[in-house]
């Protein structure tokens, strides 16, 4: 039936069938990213009441892969320069990141959390995954691994 244009939407634009699943996933896509927005706003001001939402996404990162340069982590995350060094600046200025030379090239530094940083962002993420827990305590487990497996194969996609 894909590709036909013709079924149960009734007159259709040809194309229509063919487009069902992926306006139910632009929508369902639309909800989650605003839902987590809306959180990663929460968790970043339950990290430190100064902090932007874009900040909690960088605790992700440097938590998980380590020190990094600035650069490579504008481009993981899809921004300039310039944006960057400036959420960078500002959790420098509250003591949550540091910068370090880069042993593999001392004109570059890395970006590291600080102990202080890590704590606060750990406490935030080990609450937010009770959250997650709880909601999803009907799930089977083989679910959960599914969904994030999907989301991490949809990330990587996304990246490329």
């Amino acid at each position: 039936m894909h590709g036909s244009g013709t079924g149960s939407d009734g007159g259709a634009a040809p194309g229509a069938g063919v487009d069902r699943e992926f306006l139910a996933l632009e929508r369902e896509l639309a909800v989650f990213l605003r839902r987590a927005r809306a959180q990663s706003g929460e968790m970043a001001r339950e990290v430190h009441p100064e902090l932007e939402p874009a900040a909690y996404g960088l605790f992700v990162r440097l938590d998980d892969a380590g020190p990094q340069r600035a650069t490579e982590l504008a481009a993981y995350f899809g921004v300039g320069k310039a944006t960057m060094s400036r959420q960078l600046r500002a959790l420098e200025d509250l003591g949550l990141v540091a910068r370090d030379p880069d042993p593999a090239d001392g004109r570059a530094s890395l970006v590291r959390l600080t102990e202080e940083g890590r704590r606060r962002f750990r406490r935030v993420r080990d609450a937010r995954r009770e959250r997650y827990v709880r909601k999803l305590a009907d799930w089977d487990r083989a679910e959960v691994a599914e969904l994030a497996r999907l989301l991490q194969q949809f990330n990587v996609r996304a990246e490329s």
